[in-house]
């Protein structure tokens, strides 16, 4: 067995790249993250055979992030990090590859999110299965081939799914809202989980009185046609626009 990578947000805890911290030091650190910056992210899990973050550390963690008025999300791509992650009842799963579908009610009752990934996932499977031999060997392609189906079965659930694209360049969200369409999500739940859905669950507000004036405009509704998506009219960030399409 392998020791995993439990790293907090911005590598103030990394195990398993260039040094061993204990990992009972993991709940402070949490915490003195999310004091600062409102989160902290922490990997649980990483390959089949590497040890998963102990659920007690975790539960521990959690705890103390949330006394500090903070949340917090893991990383975990195995069923045994999911199981870890749900029981310790953390704020946001990313990835959640292997996730048990048994747990999504559990996940809707307690407020934990999804962020899937699904469209760098799928692009990771689509590369994989290319080559026979590759795909044969890889642990990746069993959970990575269900993930569609539980980002969709997620949504049934109840469970807030939420639009994130682990990609570089930033700024693929597109592909995401299109990858949760493919996946039987409606059109109206997978752009709101790339925005007011999102919005709602980080606590700004929407299109309210008062709020900021964060929008994106489109000639014609995205929902009905996702070609939109591709080409906003404008981006206005508190109020200030910061993109305009140019005139054809």
């Amino acid at each position: 067995m392998h020791a995993g990578p439990w790293i907090a947000q911005h590598g103030q805890f990394m195990e398993g790249w260039g040094r061993r911290p204990d990992p009972v030091d993991l709940p402070a650190v949490a915490a003195e993250q999310a004091s600062r910056t409102g989160w902290a992210k922490v990997v649980i899990d990483w390959r089949p055979d590497d040890d998963v973050m102990p659920v007690e550390v975790l539960r521990e963690a959690v705890m103390r992030v949330h006394a500090v008025g903070g949340r917090l999300a893991v990383h975990s791509q195995q069923a045994a990090g999911g199981v870890v992650a749900v029981e310790a009842g953390v704020d946001s799963v990313e990835h959640g590859m292997g996730l048990d579908l048994e747990l999504l009610p559990r996940m809707a009752e307690q407020g934990t999110a999804l962020t899937p990934t699904l469209s760098v996932i799928t692009a990771s499977l689509a590369e994989i299965i290319a080559d026979p031999e590759r795909a044969r060997r890889s642990w990746y392609v069993p959970g990575a081939s269900a993930h569609a189906r539980l980002a969709a079965a997620a949504v049934e659930a109840g469970v807030t799914v939420l639009a994130g694209t682990d990609t570089r360049p930033h700024g693929g969200i597109a592909q995401e809202i299109r990858a949760l369409i493919a996946a039987g999500v409606s059109p109206h739940t997978a752009i709101g989980a790339a925005s007011w859905t999102a919005r709602s669950y980080l606590g700004l507000p929407g299109l309210v009185d008062g709020a900021p004036a964060d929008a994106v405009v489109f000639d014609l509704d995205p929902r009905i046609d996702l070609g939109q998506l591709d080409k906003p009219r404008a981006v206005i960030v508190r109020g200030k626009r910061v993109h305009r399409r140019p005139n054809p």
